[in-house]
């Protein structure tokens, strides 16, 4: 009985292959973009691992400094002595070419047996480590540090990738912090008698292993942000799945009847229905992994530009095939297809053995049923209006962001009715009433479809009204920043000073860049040392400040902050920020840092060079009105090379660049999202063609031509996409608002304005007509070409 139960159910997907195509093509592009996103996200976090590996970082306790980012290396020779088995580490940024690395320096005779770092050494000439500077760093980095270091370098692949290992005091040497530390590791196993740390070290704070890294912290709203747009796509592609489901299962309500009546049990006959569904969900999710992966493979250079951009953290460019990701795609792939035919299944469940076998197919949902969509898209919309008002968090963010969209979606009907209802009362003619008539008739069918495409239009009005008016922000955030003519790389001199005196005689004003690395309310931070002058007061614009700011910082009274670092350490103007050990200083103002997520406080320079006597400029920013007249004199007088003068113009394009890159990946997921729900009309417009004959017959047979029904039905569709860009646009703008003003404030610490531009908006809507206007050409043609007969027969069916 299995075997021919199985058969009949097989013999529904030869008939409609088409109808099998968008079930598995559906699930499939819903499975690779999520698996995409997953494989994604998964590449990055292994590499925050390797590098949170290499000194076990959230594996040990530590000990870190009560204030500042370092401690003298005297505290580690008390503690040892003391019975405290720690060992030190130095790590900070280092400039090698044009390239910052992260440098890590260790000591491989105290250093934990369970560490990334332990095990690289081990597998090198540890005499020749710690007698030639040497360094240790994967293939890569390698190269680059042979290339623009004198240091000989050991290769090791397990060495995470922008990492360089290196002995404590010769990192100590390249970062210019001799006598400093930056932690200590504490080993697991103590000695039963050690004198108190309050004794030894009052000044350390014991840190206990969680087994996060900071990096892990910081990055983890991006990932959220992917994992969220995977959502969505996954989300418009079960709406295609649910369609032709639903489809399916109605047009087998005859063959259901059938065989319940020669005696097939009903839970005998879902449980086959449901085997059925998991081989294709199965294929389909197979399919859905291995183009998610390629999606994943061609996306992971933009993603790792953009973490390397934005937060620093390196990742690795190559992409490995990880089980979290695959079987996650699997997963989601039966997960979905279960749920897409959740409703079918019940309704098969209580139908009754002699239950009609009508035509009418369930996925065209019930008056009623609207009604309950219309009052769940009430409550989930009042509970979006709750969250915008009382939620905290970047959790509350993005439930706020779901229950938005899904109560967007589930109104879609139901506005779309009152709309064509409007329509039809103001039609004349009988053919006009008859058109506004059968489009509403239509709206069930095309529903899912066209719910999909309000999100996927909705998700690119917001995301590229976030990342346009970040742009237009970003684009005047840097002609205030970038206000010098040139910036000369002080890396490429040997004699700094030098180059100073040489600036200082030939340019209006010289600026120097230095910065040390600091640790701001648990969150890396930097220390910038500024020379006070014109530029910085005539460019530099305030969100909040007391009068005459910058005359308090040169002189050493007071320090400006970031953005960022207000709102996480919730600091105001005139509250006291501890800069280090014995300097506090009061906040004169908070300065909008747009592109950057770590905390920033500046100080004079008076100040910084007093605290920080080791740190040396970077870089200088030259004011100059002969830019190229001065770049010449630098290249003939120095010896510098041209590729470490770099004047304003240039810097602009590059950091414009990398912002274009950073926000590549967003775009392509968005235009990915646009297309599926494309494809969700498409499918949803061929699979009820056949269905809608009854509909079409009578009209044909009354003597409206066939051409002319193609071209109502391209009208229709062309319409009812109209109608959803023009819905879409305020809940894109809704959207793009709780980007903007929530999510961004959460994920990065900085709110940004929110600009309107009609232009790009008349772009996307034009898209999604054309889209739309694509996916109704194929069954309009194919009933302008059909035979007459096929028409014809519609009346001798009891339909």
């Amino acid at each position: 009985m299995t075997g021919a139960v199985l058969s009949a159910l097989a013999s529904h997907w030869r008939r409609n292959r088409l109808q099998l195509l968008t079930l598995v093509l559906g699930l499939a592009l819903a499975t690779a973009l999520w698996s995409g996103v997953q494989a994604i996200n998964a590449e990055a976090r292994a590499s925050y691992d390797a590098a949170a590996a290499t000194l076990a970082d959230g594996q040990f306790d530590q000990l870190l400094p009560r204030d500042g980012d370092s401690m003298s290396q005297e505290l580690f020779v008390a503690l040892r002595r003391a019975g405290w088995l720690v060992s030190p580490v130095v790590e900070g940024r280092l400039r090698v070419g044009s390239t910052t690395v992260r440098l890590v320096g260790v000591d491989p005779l105290t250093a934990p047996p369970g560490s990334g770092a332990s095990a690289a050494l081990a597998r090198a000439d540890l005499n020749r480590f710690l007698r030639a500077d040497t360094l240790v760093a994967g293939p890569e980095m390698a190269a680059l540090l042979a290339a623009n270091l004198p240091n000989p370098v050991l290769v090791d692949q397990a060495v995470a990738p922008g990492t360089v290992l290196a002995d404590v005091g010769v990192a100590q040497t390249l970062l210019s912090r001799a006598g400093r530390t930056s932690r200590l590791i504490v080993l697991p196993e103590q000695p039963l008698r050690q004198r108190p740390l309050a004794e030894i070290a009052p000044d350390l704070l014991l840190q206990r292993a969680d087994g996060a890294t900071d990096v892990g912290r910081l990055t983890d709203s991006f990932h959220l942000n992917l994992t969220a747009f995977g959502f969505l796509s996954f989300a418009v592609g079960i709406f295609i799945v649910h369609g032709a489901i639903g489809l399916a299962f109605e047009q087998r309500r005859g063959m259901v009847r059938t065989l319940r009546a020669l005696g097939v049990p009903l839970r005998h006959l879902i449980v086959l229905m449901v085997l059925e569904l998991v081989v294709l969900a199965t294929l389909a999710g197979a399919l859905g992994t291995a183009l998610g992966y390629l999606i994943a493979a061609l996306l992971l250079p933009d993603v790792a530009a953009t973490l390397r951009g934005l937060y620093g953290a390196d990742v690795a460019g190559t992409l490995q095939i990880r089980p979290e990701w695959w079987l996650s795609g699997m997963a989601m792939a039966l997960g979905g297809a279960l749920l897409a035919s959740a409703s079918a299944l019940w309704r098969l469940a209580r139908m009754p053995v002699l239950a009609s076998a009508g035509g009418r197919a369930w996925a065209l949902v019930s008056g009623r049923t609207r009604k309950l969509q219309a009052a769940a898209a009430v409550v989930l919309l009042a509970a979006a209006g709750m969250l915008a008002i009382t939620g905290v968090g970047l959790t509350a963010g993005f439930a706020l962001l779901a229950c938005l969209l899904l109560g967007a979606a589930l109104a879609l009907p139901f506005c779309l009715a009152t709309i064509l209802r409007f329509g039809e009362g103001q039609a004349v003619s009988a053919m006009a009433q008859w058109f506004w008539a059968d489009t509403r008739q239509q709206l069930p069918g095309l529903g899912l479809a066209l719910m999909a495409l309000l999100l996927a239009m909705a998700a690119n009005v917001g995301v590229s009204t976030m990342v346009s008016s970040f742009r237009l922000t970003f684009v005047g955030f840097l002609d205030q920043r970038l206000s010098a003519e040139l910036y000369v790389d002080a890396d490429a001199v040997a004699d700094r000073a030098a180059l100073e005196r040489f600036l200082e005689m030939r340019a209006d004003a010289v600026l120097p860049i230095m910065s040390v690395d600091a640790t701001f309310a648990g969150m890396p931070a930097e220390i910038f040392g500024a020379r006070i002058g014109d530029t910085y007061r005539e460019n530099w614009r305030f969100l909040d400040g007391v009068p005459a700011i910058w005359d308090e910082v040169e002189e050493g009274r007071a320090v400006v902050i970031n953005e960022q670092l207000s709102r996480r350490a919730g600091l105001r103007v005139g509250e006291m920020l501890a800069l280090g050990p014995g300097l506090s200083l009061p906040i004169a103002g908070v300065v909008g840092d747009y592109g950057n997520p770590i905390g920033q406080a500046i100080v004079g320079e008076a100040l910084f060079r007093q605290t920080f006597p080791g740190i040396v400029p970077s870089r200088y920013g030259v004011r100059t009105d002969d830019p190229q007249g001065l770049r010449r004199e630098l290249i003939e007088a120095l010896d510098l090379p041209p590729a470490r003068i770099i004047d304003q113009a240039a810097l602009k394009a590059l950091s414009l660049s990398v912002f274009e890159r950073t926000f590549s990946v967003t775009g392509a997921l968005n235009v990915l999202t646009l297309a599926v729900s494309a494809f969700a009309i498409l499918m949803s417009l061929l699979t009820l063609a056949a269905m809608r004959l009854p509909q079409m017959a009578p009209v044909w047979a009354m003597g409206t031509t066939q051409r002319r029904l193609a071209g109502l039905e391209i009208l229709r569709t062309v319409l009812l996409a109209a109608i959803t860009a023009a819905l879409a646009l305020p809940l894109g703008l809704a959207l793009a608002w709780v980007l903007l003003a929530i999510v961004n404030v959460e994920a990065f610490g900085w709110r940004l304005p929110m600009y309107l531009f009609p232009a790009e908006y008349a772009r996307l809507m034009l898209f999604a007509l054309g889209a739309a206007l694509l996916a109704a050409l194929w069954p309009a043609w194919r009933l302008a070409r059909m035979e007459p007969a096929a028409l014809l027969r519609i009346f001798a069916n009891e339909r």
